[in-house]
């Protein structure tokens, strides 16, 4: 009985072997089957029959010799760093059509720092007769400037070259007629040297006044991906000043197809969307993102607001002085809110330096309040 025993457990046990040897052999059947073509099946059965999917190590697509150009300069540009000067400087350019209505508030904002800063006026209308010394002798070359053309990239250009000429300029910020100072010299300067990044304005926005505006004639350089909006008025470190001043292919591709009355009359404004664009392709790290001027589009038109001398009051300063946080709206139909904190070497800090639009009528209010709010 006890040798018919072990005889029926030796049985037993050869049975669940088998069962566990079939089960086995099914999945591996099975996995064999249905993963055969990827590189796990690959790896189980060391097959030479198998495909391995292998990523492609050169771009799907072949770059045209102009592509290829301006890719090997850009990235050229992009990993030569600026030679440091002992003391560097900001480039202030001012865009304007004519007359300089704040150069007085600005006078203040400079005097005793002529060695951290230099000047530079693209008048496009008509030659301003200045009152600050700072200002005198700084009109560069200009041409004439339409709003929502690639002239208004021109002119930015023209100030950017014009300014690169200095080797001590190392950022370059673009400034307009109806600009002023929110911070003192120091804090403004302080907060630019200090930051190795560019401060653009750049998001996405998925309604018809965002990637809306894009159209395919742009293709193959420029893809539908890094269509990107923002404000025009930028701050720049030099290396993306020389960038900007050195591209000619994609600024080319919005010359040409950026343009108001496009394609069922879209309207699309290289001034908003031709560096955004650019440095979401090239170098989206090298930007903060948000602009460090501060422009009101609570009214939801087509301008941002305008102040007027009632306007002014410390208080108004004080609350454009504190905003942490850039905030965009979608143009689609879900009217959606982007918010970005406004991030200064890894640290929370207010975001705006200037403000736009002031009336000239605000200046009296604007240099008596300039000392307490500067401050803030």
């Amino acid at each position: 009985m006890t040798s018919g025993s072990r005889y029926r457990s030796h049985v037993k046990r050869r049975k669940w072997m088998i069962v566990l040897v079939c089960m086995v052999g099914i999945f591996l059947i099975i996995v064999y089957t249905y993963l055969s073509k990827s590189s796990v099946a690959c790896n189980l059965f060391s097959s030479s029959s198998c495909s391995v999917e292998v990523l492609p190590s050169t771009p799907v697509r072949e770059l045209t010799d102009e592509e290829t150009a301006a890719q090997v300069v850009i990235s050229e540009i992009l990993h030569t760093p600026p030679l440091q000067p002992k003391i560097p400087k900001v480039a202030f350019m001012f865009l304007t059509p004519g007359p300089l209505p704040f150069e007085r508030l600005w006078d203040m904002f400079f005097h005793g720092h002529e060695d951290k800063f230099t000047v530079y006026v693209h008048a496009s209308r008509e030659q301003p007769v200045h009152v600050s010394r700072y200002f005198a002798s700084r009109n560069i070359h200009s041409e004439k400037v339409v709003w929502g053309r690639i002239s208004m990239i021109d002119a930015e250009r023209r100030l950017l070259a014009n300014a690169l000429k200095d080797p001590d300029n190392q950022q370059f910020v673009l400034l307009s007629d109806s600009c002023v100072p929110l911070h003192n010299f120091d804090y403004v300067y302080n907060f630019l040297i200090f930051a190795n990044v560019s401060f653009l304005d750049v998001w996405e926005d998925p309604g018809p006044h965002g990637a809306g505006r894009y159209s395919e004639h742009m293709l193959p350089e420029v893809e539908k991906k890094y269509f990107r909006k923002g404000s025009q008025w930028f701050t720049l470190k030099r290396q993306h000043a020389v960038l900007v001043t050195a591209d000619h292919l994609y600024y080319t591709k919005f010359k040409h197809y950026c343009r108001p009355g496009m394609e069922g009359n879209r309207n699309c404004y290289s001034d908003e969307h031709y560096l955004p664009t650019l440095f979401k392709m090239f170098d989206p790290n090298g930007i903060t993102g948000w602009s460090v001027t501060f422009v009101d589009w609570s009214e939801m038109k087509w301008h941002p607001r305008s102040f007027r001398a009632q306007d002014v009051t410390f208080e108004l300063l004080k609350t454009m002085t504190s905003i942490e946080t850039s905030v965009h709206i979608t143009s689609d139909g879900k009217r959606k809110v982007l918010t970005r904190p406004c991030i200064w070497n890894g640290m929370k800090r207010p975001c705006f330096l200037f403000g736009r639009k002031f009336y000239p009528e605000t200046l009296d209010n604007l240099m008596h309040l300039f000392s307490n709010y500067s401050t803030i």
